[in-house]
């Protein structure tokens, strides 16, 4: 289907932390789709912004003991630089504390009040006497009272996605304080969202374009019946509800946040000069407003946000598609922060390139059901398919170019069988590619790339130029240049999934950075110089233990501590009394060490690759003692060696001379 002006947006993230690579999934399945229909030559602009506001960052900032500004101002910084590197191309990436969002998120509701449908009502919510104040939303937690989930929020419950009032919540508790709360009579002022049912009903099922998740669960909720929902509560942190005799309260923060793609747009074309140009996204009608985002923001797209527009009764284009992915889980848990489960989007970057996980989280997109993320995943797919069969085929197909053409795209004889195939496959992988995009499946999208360049190495195999070269000079010169009009096309078509590296193949190409998705059928002009070949991805040649230790030491390496708490850090000489193979293990080793107390302690370190057992007696090395212990492999490691890594080399830290093991190192 042919697309006018498109506005992509992804959900607003709370940034009470800093995103973990679930969180990430719908803002890089959004920017997957901006950058595709750029590439298109659509009027695209994508907006999200940083939701500051919300139970989440106060209960955060409370813990911290820090204002909700000051934590989300510090956060909203990181979010920014860490969405650059990772190559988010937002055109405005904002905030909810926009002056521009807050003023334009008022004027809505007072619009949407004076349409009459908005009332109070006297409710019964729940109030912690011993923190002294209303529990709203996730200042409550308790067991859910339609699946019996025990971790469930009074929002909504994030094992079966249904939206909860916080008074329906079993064995309810604070969830600052841990007390049973006491409950209390106050006004609050509720939408009327059940007059919005038939509409909303006729809008998700005529809307062909949403997947199935989301149509499903929100015909769903449609059916059982919608109610009004609370639009205000006892907080002071967020936008002041504006109605009249509402002093005290504001606005919950899914009636606020959602409008921010509209106050984004009105602020993007603000700093543009351009005060009216946001209507065109948000009003005429060859416009299409589409948004990414995880399963459990389902009912406020679907539901809460095309029924607020409907209630201005201004014409505002509704969400043309709400494209929805599951959960990315971690050896089948949720990311956890306190639990250390799942890899947050700063730790990865610390690891490896941005592409390698772009590439990796969208060829595993879970779009139908939750999937896992392996370290075995992960191998996988930048080892075989970045580093083996793209970039294989990419430095092969140059650097022949390079050393046997003088880098200049050779000249082709008259085409075999195998050369047109090739040729028809890159038309067809392109097809397939833009038809897959063109249907919010980016997942089969992105696995269409690799397709292609498997196909590129499958020809260059079966065609041996190295061979030709000199017993059939035509056929080789044939063999370069129809290898080389695949490398161009995956130049173009990888550049949705993987920024980098396609601006990296257009240098060796010696090609403009900015192409169009046809471009990559134009075939490259013999006698065209490239540039110099260079590899493209490089192999990890890591473990899967090896990884999980690798990202452990990246999280202890960005941790700050005060010169207070690192004077609690107990260091001392041992002695290597006893080292020995972990079974079933090939990078642990068990030592048993003398730190000058009354027992020798264990430690248990992944050095089995560097170091012998027999090689280790006697030795003195510097240990922490004072760590929790740890079991690993089913040992109780009791401290912690502290050794120094530059790639294969692994060194201890030890004195410079003998000394008495348990001598303190400070």
């Amino acid at each position: 289907m042919k697309l006018g002006r498109i506005l992509v947006t992804s959900a607003w993230p709370y940034i009470q932390h800093v995103l973990h690579l679930g969180n990430l999934l719908p803002i890089l399945s959004a920017d997957v789709m901006a950058r595709y229909y750029r590439l298109k030559g659509h009027d695209v602009l994508f907006v999200s912004g940083s939701d500051v506001h919300g139970t989440p960052i106060e209960v955060e900032a409370l813990r911290q003991g820090i204002s909700p500004k000051e934590l989300t101002e510090k956060n909203h910084r990181k979010v920014v630089d860490l969405f650059k590197k990772w190559a988010i191309s937002f055109d405005n990436y904002t905030t909810t504390e926009s002056p521009v969002h807050k003023e334009f998120v008022m004027n809505f509701h007072r619009k949407v009040f004076e349409n009459g449908y908005v009332f109070t009502q006297e409710s019964e919510l729940p109030y912690c006497p011993k923190c002294k104040r209303f529990l709203p939303d996730r200042f409550v937690e308790g067991e859910c009272p339609y699946c019996g989930y025990k971790g469930a929020r009074g929002d909504q419950c994030e094992q079966c996605g249904r939206l909860l009032d916080p008074t329906k919540l079993i064995n309810a508790r604070c969830s600052i304080c841990g007390s049973s709360p006491v409950f209390r009579k106050t006004i609050h002022w509720y939408f009327d969202l059940p007059r919005f049912a038939d509409k909303l009903k006729d809008y998700i099922t005529s809307n062909k374009q949403f997947p199935d998740n989301a149509r499903n669960f929100s015909l769903k909720l449609i059916e059982e019946g919608l109610k009004p929902r609370p639009m205000t509560r006892d907080s002071e942190w967020g936008i002041p509800a504006p109605f009249e005799g509402s002093k005290g309260k504001t606005l919950y923060v899914w009636f606020e946040n959602v409008l921010g793609y509209i106050s984004a747009t009105i602020e993007y074309f603000k700093v543009h000069g351009d005060e009216d140009g946001w209507r065109k996204f948000w009003f005429d009608k060859d416009s299409k407003i589409l948004c990414f985002i995880g399963k459990d923001n389902i009912p406020f797209h679907t539901i809460i946000f095309p029924a607020l527009l409907l209630a201005t009764h201004e014409g505002y284009n509704l969400p043309w598609n709400v494209s929805t992915n599951e959960w990315l889980n971690f050896g089948g848990q949720k990311s956890s922060k306190s639990r250390k489960i799942g890899i947050w989007i700063d730790e990865a970057l610390e690891m490896f390139p941005a592409d390698y996980w772009r590439y990796t989280l969208m060829v595993n997109r879970p779009e139908t059901s939750d999937t896992n993320f392996t370290w075995k995943i992960f191998l996988e797919k930048v080892n075989s398919d970045l580093n083996d069969t793209l970039g294989n085929f990419i430095h092969r197909t140059l650097t022949f170019i390079n050393n046997y053409y003088d880098g200049k795209v050779p000249k082709p004889g008259d085409l075999d069988e195998l050369d047109k195939r090739m040729l028809d496959a890159v038309k067809k992988y392109f097809k397939e590619v833009d038809e897959a995009l063109n249907g919010f499946h980016i997942q089969a999208a992105t696995k269409k790339v690799i397709d292609l360049a498997r196909e590129g190495n499958r020809y260059l195999n079966e065609k041996e130029p190295w061979k030709t070269f000199r017993s059939d000079p035509e056929s080789a010169a044939t063999t370069l240049y129809v290898s080389v009009q695949v490398v161009k096309a995956l130049s173009v078509i990888i550049e949705p999934f993987m920024p980098f590296a396609s601006k990296e193949i257009r240098k060796c190409l010696n090609l403009p950075e900015r192409l169009m998705w046809e471009d990559a059928v134009k075939p490259l002009k013999e006698g065209h110089k490239i540039g110099q070949a260079k590899p493209i991805f490089r192999k990890i040649n890591l473990s899967e233990d090896d990884l999980q230790e690798m990202l452990e030491g990246v999280r202890l390496s960005m941790q700050k501590i005060s010169f207070e708490e690192f004077s609690k850090i107990d260091m001392r000489v041992g002695k290597i009394i006893n080292a020995e193979k972990v079974p079933g293990s090939k990078n642990l080793l068990k030592l048993t060490i003398d730190v000058g107390m009354a027992d020798p302690k264990i430690a248990v370190a992944g050095i089995a690759k560097y170091y012998r057992p027999e090689d280790l007696l006697n030795r003195q090395i510097v240990v922490v003692t004072n760590l929790e212990p740890k079991k690993i492999f089913g040992i109780e490691s009791e401290v912690m060696i502290l050794a120094a890594q530059h790639g294969d080399n692994v060194v201890f830290i030890q004195p410079e001379k003998q000394i008495k093991p348990g001598s303190k190192v400070s």
